[in-house]
């Protein structure tokens, strides 16, 4: 996208915090069209699985970077760089807590992204003890969750990186009981995903230990069918698993470098990403207190957009952060293109006050 050799690539990062009922991007994939349409006006998109993952749904984007979070974390605070592959093997980790049949689900899938997008897979492993997932909720209405045994977990992981892995797709089984009025809320577009929370626990551990791209997919039961289903839930609804939007996204992750010097020795022809190189992250108005809009938001366009209510209320302004507040994504996208052709927002609109002399110091 970058016809112009002189111009160094413009690089948006955009975030949308799982587990805390972000309007756009709390539900299933739902926050994927704002990054299709970011990614038209950028040269590179960084984002994460919560905005990219739409269950059996997804959409590969060719200038899109698919970033854990915490690998996100660690990349905007400068100490991981990120290096664009071509391909990646991926490692199938599945719970042991997992019954037969909803095993073979989720690998019939598995064998499906093999033979018909063509991905590279490893065999699977099994944990050798079942995970004990575990879902909380916090006083703002926030969830999260632990696993009882991350020690299984990670040797499973070890396992298929040994086995030739460099990327981890983990499939642990959810608990069912989660509390009907708030799952039903969820499913008509209201509220707060019940098991965001967990699932980046899951992923925040596999990264952090191993520095390997990952992501999650949760094993569940299928659900009653309900006719009043919310379009912004409804890629839920389609199967057996949610593991399709992982492996697509995983193939083409981009590794972890976590010695920055080693990512300077290519020079100006380095492919790798470091955070110096971001020029506007992108957020919810009310979730700004995340570790990466606190890494990028004094040094590049902070976008704050207003429309994307969530649980939280975390301005800005309140952390000092100079942010640009947006009404909409649309809004947003259409500021993210001036500011990448280097016009000014306000040239843009009926109204330019005439320059003034600079105020004595």
């Amino acid at each position: 996208m970058n016809a112009n050799p002189s111009r160094r690539p413009y690089t948006a990062v955009l975030v949308v915090p799982t587990g805390i009922g972000a309007a756009v991007g709390g539900y299933a994939g739902d926050a994927l069209p704002v990054a299709r349409a970011i990614a038209s006006v950028v040269d590179t998109l960084i984002t994460h699985p919560n905005v990219m993952n739409g269950a059996q749904l997804y959409w590969p984007l060719p200038n899109a970077c698919y970033v854990e979070g915490y690998g996100l974390d660690q990349f905007a605070a400068g100490r991981w760089g990120l290096r664009p592959v071509h391909r990646n093997r991926i490692g199938l980790v599945l719970d042991a807590a997992i019954e037969d049949d909803l095993r073979w689900r989720h690998l019939q899938a598995a064998d499906a992204a093999r033979a018909t997008l063509g991905l590279d897979l490893t065999d699977y492993v099994v944990t050798d003890a079942p995970l004990g997932v575990e879902l909380r909720t916090a006083a703002s209405g926030a969830t999260w969750g632990t696993i009882q045994r991350p020690d299984s977990l990670l040797r499973a992981a070890e396992r298929a990186i040994a086995a030739g892995a460099n990327a981890i797709a983990v499939v642990a089984r959810f608990p069912e009981d989660t509390d009907a009025e708030t799952l039903q809320d969820y499913r008509q577009g209201h509220g707060v995903d019940p098991l965001a929370g967990a699932e980046a626990v899951i992923s925040h551990l596999v990264v952090r230990t191993l520095q390997v791209p990952c992501a999650h997919a949760p094993a569940l039961s299928p659900l009653p069918l309900d006719p009043s289903i919310s379009p912004k839930s409804a890629a839920e609804e389609l199967g057996y698993t949610f593991l399709p939007c992982v492996l697509a996204g995983l193939s083409r992750a981009p590794q972890f470098l976590t010695e920055p010097a080693l990512g300077y020795l290519g020079g100006q022809s380095s492919p790798t990403l470091w955070a110096d190189q971001v020029d506007a992250i992108v957020v919810p108005a009310s979730a700004c207190g995340g570790s990466a809009l606190l890494s990028l938001g004094w040094r590049s366009l902070a976008i704050a957009v207003e429309a994307n209510s969530t649980a939280l209320n975390v301005s800005p302004e309140a952390l000092s952060i100079p942010a640009v507040r947006v009404s909409s994504y649309l809004e947003a996208v259409g500021l993210l293109a001036a500011h990448r052709a280097g016009v000014h927002p306000q040239a843009l609109t009926a109204q330019m006050p005439q320059i003034q002399v600079l105020s004595s110091p």
